[in-house]
């Protein structure tokens, strides 16, 4: 008789997160291979035109078509749900088009979204205006001030979304305190958690509904292919997000998944060690004369340290962002020349807005990631002239210092 599941990997209920990140995924094939397989193929064979209906019917769990069901995708989901403590995950083609399936999953004309004033460029975008085209009104609240959060609530909200840490001036949210207004007002809590991983944080401990990924980040780890994601509970990923997989097809290829699964055998590695260069190098920023001021939720400077460590394994990330001189005496102008001049002036760090590299990545946010939106959005976001945010990688600390003080110490 033909299996009505896919069976399951068989490891013991306790193992740890490092053990579930190098073996869950699927069995492997009769040929016994080790390393997962790679299935390059669009569809799959059927035995015959009966069993084909049954699994076009959702009756049968089975391989059908790789828009929406492919095994090397599979292996990815289910090693990122176990990793992120949640019952399922669904793999997309980007981190942005997990979050466009979210919308579309969810949401309805009429429905009311809260989310974060300090989220990433795009998805204020998305949010404020391409989902306001089809009716859904967005309301973009502080970060960090959660009775602002609770007095946008109307009687319509449906989903509150927030980053934490935000990109770039890494503000941390109270993932317990959102996810009780979420509960309260009847409404899903979906959290970002592209900038700690579930190596650092898990939403879903804290009482989130959903957690979303770029898988283009920290996952992968080496900047090699676009993919995102979306974890949840068995139902919401199933019967709100899949049809709409299914029908519109924000579909991660089979190789990307491949990538990010292998990258996900060294996350947590990986972001110990970016994570302590990090902070080695934020607190040295802080030391800096032509520095105006640090963004880093491991310092104790940081505004949100305490929660940031409650909530992030008592890491403060890989994701470093600061002010130089300027911003105060010369406006917006002068900023600008000297966060260019800084990172114009560095030899080592890749200019380039990703980040979650083994190299280490620097950028001006405010003419790249978040170039599109207003400069009252901007500002309501702390997002200056002045910023530039550094994706701290695994290059030699004492090389990083000595990129930056090249720009710096000429200020």
């Amino acid at each position: 008789m033909t299996e009505k599941r896919i069976p399951r990997v068989q490891l013991p209920d306790d193992v740890r997160l490092d053990t579930l990140a190098v073996r869950e995924g699927l069995p492997p094939s009769q040929w016994g291979e080790n390393s997962e397989a790679l299935f390059l193929t669009s569809s799959f064979v059927q035995p015959d035109a009966a069993t084909a209906a049954a699994r076009f019917a959702n009756e049968e769990e089975a391989f059908i078509y790789s828009r929406f069901t492919n095994p090397t995708v599979m292996m990815f989901e289910r090693r990122l749900a176990a990793m992120e403590g949640t019952e399922a995950c669904i793999g997309t083609s980007s981190g942005m088009s997990a979050i466009l399936l979210m919308g579309l999953g969810l949401l309805k004309a009429g429905d009311h979204v809260i989310c974060s004033q300090s989220v990433f460029g795009s998805t204020i975008m998305l949010l404020g205006r391409e989902f306001a085209k089809f009716g859904v009104e967005t309301s973009f609240v502080s970060q960090t001030d959660v009775s602002e959060w609770r007095r946008a609530v109307k009687p319509n909200t449906r989903l509150l979304f927030a980053e934490s840490p935000t990109n770039p001036l890494t503000e941390v949210c109270d993932i317990r305190a959102l996810s009780a207004i979420a509960r309260d007002a009847g409404a899903w809590f979906a959290v970002d958690n592209c900038f700690c991983s579930p190596a650092l944080q898990k939403p879903i401990e804290y009482g989130a509904d959903l957690i979303i990924h770029s898988g283009t980040k920290y996952l992968d780890g080496q900047g090699r292919v676009i993919a995102g994601a979306i974890c949840g509970s068995e139902k919401l990923i199933n019967e709100k997000l899949v049809p709409v997989m299914r029908s519109a097809g924000m579909t991660l290829s089979p190789f990307n998944a491949w990538v990010v699964l292998k990258g996900l055998e060294t996350l947590s590695i990986r972001m110990q060690a970016q994570s302590a260069r990090a902070l080695e190098l934020a607190a040295w920023l802080e030391q800096q004369p032509t520095v105006e001021r640090v963004y880093y939720p491991g310092l104790k400077s940081h505004p949100q340290h305490e929660l940031a460590m409650a909530q992030q394994s008592g890491s403060g990330g890989a994701v470093v962002s600061f002010i130089v001189a300027g911003q105060g005496t010369g406006g917006a102008t002068l900023a600008r020349k000297n966060a260019f001049h800084v990172i114009d002036s560095t030899r080592i760090c890749s200019i380039t807005a990703n980040l979650g590299d083994t190299k280490t990545t620097i950028t001006h946010p405010a003419s790249t990631s978040h170039g599109r939106l207003t400069e009252e959005q901007r500002q309501a976001a702390g997002i200056t002239q002045g910023m530039i945010r550094v994706a701290v990688g695994l290059d030699d600390v004492a090389d990083l210092k000595a990129d930056l003080l090249r720009g710096l110490g000429s200020l």
